[in-house]
C-alpha cells in the first residue's frame, strides 16, 4: 500500500475516492480551503487527515508516494509548485480511479448534462439489490450506502459504477473525466452546453461525448435518451448495441400509467412494446421516471432480475442535495435542498416541485455560482425557468468580475424579466449577505409555502442560517 495526498481534497469525488482508498488499506491525506458540509464532516468522520491551507510545508510532512491533483487545481497552488519542484509522481483523480477502482471491473459508466447523480446512484443500488456488490463513484452521498465511493465488493471481475463528468481532468490532462473510466455500459441521459470555462460551445462538448461513444467496445452497451435529438445525434456512430429509453413512444425502454402518491411514483416498464412490470420509486418528475429507466436498463444488461429491479426502485433513497427535504417547519413549510443550477435543470426540478406539492406557492432562492451561469450565456433561459415558483429569490453573481461586464449575467435585467412574468422577486447581495435573504424570508413566508434552495455551492451557509430561524420560530 501506498502514501497518497489529494491536493483539492475538499471537491465531493475527491474526497469520496480518499476515504475509499483509506479503506483500502492506503495512507491518505490532503489539502484545501473553505471546506463545508457535507463533504468536511464526511472526512473527518472518516478520520482523513488534511490541512486547511495551501502550503508547500503541507507535502514536505506529508511526503507521499503518489499526489492527486484536483482538476479545480492550476498553477500557482503552493501544494502543487512545490510537488512539481520535487518531482513527486502526479496523477488525475479520474485515471487514479481508473487504475485503483475500475481495474478489470465491467466499467459502467453514467454521462450527461443533468440526472448523473441520481441515475449513478440508481444503478448501483439496483446492482446491490442484485447481489452484485459492485464498487461506485457518485457526485455526491448516495443515502443506500452512505459514501460516495467504494470498491468493488468482489476479488474476481465484478461492476464498477462511475458518475461520468464531462468537465476536464486536471490541469495537465484537459480530457474530459467520463474518457478515463473505460466504458463497457455506457448511459448517455442528455446532452446540452454547460461548463463555459471549458467548452466553447455544443459542438466542442458534442466532441467530448462522441469519443466517449468510441470507447464503448463492440461487445458493450450505450443506453441513450431516446427523446434527446442531440444525444441520439452523438450516439449514431457506435460500434456497440445501441438500446434507448424515453417517453415519447418510440424508445426501447418507456414507462405507461405514471402515478404518484405523496411518497412515490409508479409506473410500468415497458421494453420493445412489452410490459415487463410495475414499479414504485421515491422519486418525482418524468426525469426521474427516465433516470429510473436507464438504471434498469443498465442492470438488466449486468445480469440483474426484474424482481430484484422492483425490490432495488422501491428501497432507493435519492442522493443528498437531490430535491432533498431539509425539514418541516411551523405553519407547514417545507425546506428543500437541489443542486440544480443548470436552466433545464432548475425548470424541471421547480416543475417537479410544483406537481408533487400541488395547491402550495413555491419560493425559489437561486444563487448564480456555476461557471455557466454566473455569465450571460443563459440570460435569457434563466429568464423562462422560474414559471414553476411564484417567488424567485436571486443570490449574488459569483466571482463577477472574473468576466467583463459584457460577458457577466445581468442580475438586473433578470430580475425585470421575471418581474414582467408576474412573479416576486428578491435581489440579494446586500451587507450580511445572505442574511439579507433570512430577513426577506422571514418577512415573506406564508404558511404552507415550500422553500427550494438552488445551487451548486454552500449559497454562503444559506441553509443552515434558514434551519436556524425555522426552528427559532416554531
Amino acid at each position: 500500500m501506498s502514501s497518497i495526498y489529494f491536493i483539492g481534497i475538499g471537491g465531493t469525488a475527491m474526497a469520496s475516492v480518499a476515504v475509499a482508498l483509506s479503506h483500502m488499506g492506503h495512507a491518505v491525506t490532503g489539502s484545501d480551503v473553505q471546506l463545508y458540509p457535507p463533504m468536511s464532516t464526511y472526512l473527518e468522520n472518516h478520520n482523513i487527515r488534511y490541512f486547511n491551507s495551501f502550503s508547500a510545508e503541507n507535502l514536505k510532512s506529508a511526503s507521499p508516494d503518489l499526489v492527486v491533483v484536483g482538476n479545480a487545481i492550476s498553477r500557482g497552488n503552493a501544494d502543487l509548485e512545490y510537488a512539481l519542484d520535487q518531482r513527486m509522481a502526479l496523477i488525475s483523480m479520474p485515471e487514479l480511479v481508473r487504475r485503483e477502482l475500475i481495474g478489470n471491473h465491467t466499467s459502467i459508466v453514467v454521462a450527461g448534462t443533468h440526472g448523473k447523480t441520481t441515475t449513478t446512484s440508481l444503478a448501483a443500488w439496483l446492482l446491490e439489490a442484485g447481489g452484485l456488490l459492485p464498487g461506485f463513484l457518485i457526485g455526491g452521498i448516495p443515502e443506500n450506502f452512505g459514501d460516495g465511493c467504494r470498491p468493488s465488493g468482489l476479488t474476481e471481475p465484478g461492476f464498477f459504477v462511475t458518475e461520468g463528468d464531462e468537465y476536464d481532468s486536471a490541469f495537465f490532462d484537459k480530457r474530459s473525466k467520463f474518457l478515463l473510466y473505460r466504458p463497457d455500459i455506457a448511459i448517455i441521459n442528455n446532452v446540452e452546453f454547460d461548463h463555459a470555462d471549458i467548452f466553447d460551445s455544443l459542438d466542442d462538448i458534442k466532441k467530448s461525448f462522441r469519443l466517449l461513444v468510441n470507447l464503448v467496445p463492440s461487445s458493450g452497451l450505450l443506453i441513450v435518451n431516446g427523446d434527446d435529438p442531440v444525444a441520439m445525434e452523438v450516439a449514431a456512430k457506435a460500434f456497440c448495441r445501441v438500446e434507448t429509453f424515453g417517453l415519447n413512444g418510440n424508445a426501447e425502454w418507456t414507462a405507461a400509467d405514471i402515478t404518484s402518491d405523496a411518497e412515490t411514483t409508479s409506473f410500468t416498464v415497458v421494453r420493445n412494446g412489452e410490459a415487463i412490470g410495475r414499479v414504485s420509486v421515491p422519486l418525482f418528475g418524468d426525469y426521474n421516471v427516465m433516470n429510473a429507466l436507464a438504471a434498469t436498463a443498465a442492470a438488466i444488461r449486468a445480469g440483474v432480475s426484474f424482481e430484484s429491479v422492483m425490490r432495488g426502485l422501491g428501497s432507493f433513497k435519492r442522493p443528498k442535495r437531490r430535491m432533498e427535504v431539509v425539514g418541516e417547519y411551523a405553519g407547514g413549510v417545507t425546506l428543500i435542498e437541489d443542486f440544480a443550477h443548470h436552466p433545464t435543470a432548475i425548470r424541471l426540478t421547480l416543475g417537479a416541485i410544483a406537481a408533487h406539492y400541488a395547491g402550495r406557492r413555491i419560493v425559489a432562492c437561486f444563487e448564480p455560482r456555476s461557471n455557466t451561469t454566473s455569465r450571460n450565456i443563459f440570460q435569457r433561459e434563466l429568464a423562462q425557468c422560474f414559471d414553476g415558483a411564484a417567488v424567485v429569490v436571486l443570490g449574488k453573481v459569483n466571482r463577477p468580475e472574473r468576466y467583463a461586464p459584457e460577458e457577466r449575467l445581468d442580475a438586473a435585467q433578470l430580475r425585470r424579466e421575471l418581474e414582467a412574468k408576474g412573479k416576486q422577486v428578491f435581489a440579494a447581495g446586500g451587507e450580511g449577505y445572505p442574511r439579507d435573504i433570512v430577513e426577506f424570508i422571514e418577512a415573506e413566508l406564508q404558511p404552507g409555502d415550500v422553500l427550494v434552495l438552488l445551487s451548486n455551492g454552500s449559497f454562503s451557509g444559506l441553509k443552515e442560517m434558514l434551519a436556524e430561524s425555522f426552528e427559532k420560530n416554531s
